[in-house]
Formats: C-alpha cells, structure tokens, sequence
C-alpha cells in the first residue's frame, strides 16, 4: 500500500469512519456502548493489558477482522509482548478450534503490521 499502512490498519481507519457517522446517527445507544466499553476497560482487579489481551483472544474467536486490529493497537500501547499476544492466541485457538488458529495467523499479521508505529522496540521482543 502506498502510504504504507497494512490491512488492519486500514480497517481500524475505515471502521472508525463509519463508527463517527454512526455516532452521529445514533448517538445514543453508541454513548451507553461507549460507556460500557470504558467501564470494561478501567483497570481493576484485572489491568488494561489482561482486559485487552482477554477482548483480542475474544476477537479471534468471534472472527471480527475489526476487532484484531483495535484490540492490537490497544495492547501495543499498552506494552504487550509478542510472545503475551501470542499466548493469549493459543488460547484463544485452544478454544475456538480450527477457525480460531485462522484468525490467530491475522492477529500476528496485525502485530507485525502495526508493532513497528506503536512500538518500536517491539522488533526485539
């Protein structure tokens, strides 16, 4: 691609496009998701890169492209390793099956894609 951006970074751009009309449409139902999302997220007995790295193994399994791709922006900003994604993968493969260990193969294809911008010492990990 030409500017440089890869396949889920693409998607988590586009999705957001369609995410802010939606907002706009429906604001609120999109504000009580939006409300959820943040009480999900806040760090408690579980901090934000277990939750992130529990919503990337969810994705895998639900097979939601989209999903991947915020959820690895979310856990490389957070300072997740290769080998902590990838162990939450297994899991995710572990019980979601075949279609899972597909999905997996993406979400390393979105590490490799996206780990370079976000965190740049992700290379050595």
């Amino acid at each position: 691609m030409a500017d440089g951006a890869g396949k889920y970074t693409d998607i988590t751009r586009e999705v957001s496009r369609n995410l802010a009309r939606l907002r706009a449409d429906i604001a609120e139902p999109l504000a009580g998701f939006s409300a959820l999302a943040r009480a999900a997220t806040k760090p408690g007995a579980l901090d934000t890169k277990t939750k992130e790295l529990i919503a990337l193994a969810l994705g895998v399994a639900a097979h939601c492209d989209a999903c991947i791709g915020f959820h690895m922006q979310a856990l490389l900003k957070a300072g997740a390793t290769r080998l902590e994604i990838e162990e939450a993968l297994g899991m995710a493969v572990y019980m979601g099956g075949g279609p899972s260990l597909m999905y997996a193969a993406n979400a390393v294809a979105a590490y490799e894609e996206m780990a370079p911008a976000l965190q740049p010492d992700a290379a050595t990990a």
